[in-house]
């Protein structure tokens, strides 16, 4: 079943930080792409980062710098390294995945910065 599950959300303050995991089955190879997007209440969904099987990483620019994409390919996990963290980074966090023109979603992990 190809399903995409996060985890390692939770609470901290700001300027700690959090790594967000998503577990891609039946690997991460049956993904062209993926990546993270985040929600906050009353926003639109946002793209974080995207990591193309082939290709360079694309980052938002508020991720520049502070956020990082990596892979264990033997896990076959996905890893969201957020550092530095901000009060405007909170939301909730879904793991992405795209094959082909089908996109697929995580349950979302919920990120809390407090001021």
């Amino acid at each position: 079943q190809v399903q995409l599950v996060e985890s390692g959300g939770g609470l901290v303050d700001t300027g700690e930080s959090l790594k967000l995991v998503c577990a891609a089955s039946p690997s991460i190879f049956s993904f062209h792409s993926l990546g993270w997007y985040r929600q906050a209440p009353g926003k639109e969904r946002e793209m974080v980062v995207l990591g193309p099987r082939f290709g360079s990483r694309i980052y938002a620019d508020f991720a520049q710098g502070r956020f990082i994409l990596s892979r264990d390919n033997a896990k076959n996990t996905v890893y969201l390294q957020m550092n530095s963290l901000k009060v405007e980074d909170t939301g909730v966090y879904y793991c992405y995945g795209r094959q082909g023109s089908e996109e697929y979603w995580g349950q979302g992990t919920q990120v809390t910065v407090s001021s």
